[in-house]
């Protein structure tokens, strides 16, 4: 039985750790947050701004292992890897392979699914409670074609997509650009997700909740973690750069920091820092009611308060490589493509990391090792998305209610 109330530390200030730590402390718990940057400063400042309820469809997918060694040779293929990395990535691409099998890619896109199915309720009572309601837009999104051979070829996703539950309907192109009128005349096809969401300013949600949880009680703690020991009488003893502390309780939920911290623990997950790129545009010159998806290149121009954000790509690049910012500058160029009234003149780069597993499910859940520890990372592209219903999860096993979410494909020990 566990106790009704608990001091509980999570290690993350991303939206994810945030998320978590508002669900926590609605249950009563004492929680405190530690990172060495403070709330909102890594991924979650810089994603598309998307709640993609839609993303049902695994990174390994269809064909894509095929298409891996071109990826190699090309710097600015929307999927991309360093081949000064081949060696260090290796053991991950192989799984990253196995999880391409058909009969994977069906289930991962199931848990995704459920996962997805009501991320966007679960951030309801937060956005309330904090104010914040008006950061969010519920107006869905256009994704769009350039080729007929595109389309073709995204056949198989919109099936798995359909089959998991997905609405989405197909629009006339004169439709979709009576709807965003900035639209290239080359478009071929597109489809509208009604029920996609996106946020208007990534950074200033994150730090609106994290105000929220701060004036109801919770820490905010500037400190890194260095080790994690598990001693015999139960809790955990964390050692960071301000010094050591025990405590009863602890969540890691610290993006692709995570990896290091669950190996700490006797965890070894493959996890890998995705990056991903994008510009930020103050004066585009096109008005935008909604995001739009470049599904053939993998990119989304969202319309947010400061202005036109232009991001994607992925780049597996290996520990400590060096941003390759023309990757950002693609993003542009392409952006014009699909919006020729986009004014670039002005515009802000910027790279992050992503926290991906090779089947793209993210770690939700208990040590087995150690029960006082819960993971909650590895969301790859989702982390916006999945932050909330993560949060929730994640406080139900630790309040020890029952979860409505089969958690078995979220393990920490399934690799």
């Amino acid at each position: 039985m566990k106790p009704e109330h608990l001091n509980v530390t999570v290690v993350g200030a991303g939206i994810v750790g945030v998320a978590t730590a508002l669900y926590l402390q609605r249950d009563g718990h004492s929680v405190t947050i530690l990172d060495p940057n403070g709330p909102g400063e890594g991924c979650s400042r810089g994603n598309a701004g998307i709640l993609a309820l839609d993303s049902v469809t695994p990174l390994a997918r269809f064909g894509l292992i095929r298409e891996l060694p071109a990826m190699l040779g090309d710097r600015l293929a929307p999927m991309r890897l360093n081949a000064h990395a081949l060696f260090e990535l290796l053991p991950w691409l192989l799984r990253f392979a196995l999880a391409a099998r058909p009969r994977r890619v069906a289930a991962s896109a199931s848990a995704l699914a459920a996962l997805l199915r009501t991320a966007l309720d679960a951030y309801r009572p937060l956005l309330d409670a904090a104010g914040a309601r008006e950061l969010v837009r519920e107006n869905g999104w256009l994704a769009v074609y350039e080729t007929e051979r595109a389309f073709a070829r995204a056949a198989p996703e919109r099936m798995l997509q359909r089959r998991c539950g997905v609405q989405m309907e197909t629009l006339p192109v004169d439709e979709a650009r009576r709807l965003v009128p900035a639209l290239a005349p080359h478009i071929r096809h597109a489809l509208l997700f009604p029920k996609v969401a996106h946020t208007l300013d990534p950074y200033r949600l994150v730090q609106t909740l994290a105000e929220h949880f701060a004036a109801r009680g919770g820490r905010i703690e500037r400190d890194r973690v260095v080790d994690i020991e598990a001693p015999a009488g139960g809790g955990v003893h964390l050692r960071t750069e301000a010094g050591s502390r025990d405590i009863p309780c602890l969540v890691i939920a610290a993006g692709a920091a995570s990896g290091e911290l669950a190996r700490r623990l006797g965890h070894r997950v493959p996890l890998v820092a995705e990056r991903g790129y994008h510009v930020m545009l103050p004066r585009p010159g096109v008005e935008m009611s909604m995001p739009v998806l470049a599904a053939e290149h993998a990119y989304v121009a969202t319309p947010m308060a400061e202005g036109l954000r232009v991001a994607g790509t992925s780049e597996l690049a290996g520990a400590g490589a060096p941003p390759h910012y023309e990757r950002a500058r693609v993003l542009m160029e392409r952006g014009r493509r699909l919006l020729p009234g986009l004014r670039t003149e002005e515009h802000e780069e910027w790279m992050g990391e992503r926290p991906t597993l090779p089947d793209s499910l993210p770690v939700i859940g208990p040590s087995p090792r150690v029960p006082s520890v819960y993971f909650a990372f590895g969301h790859q592209h989702l982390g916006l998305t999945l932050a909330a219903v993560t949060g929730r999860l994640v406080a139900d096993m630790v309040s020890g209610r029952p979860t409505d979410v089969d958690m078995r494909p979220y393990r920490i020990d399934r690799f």
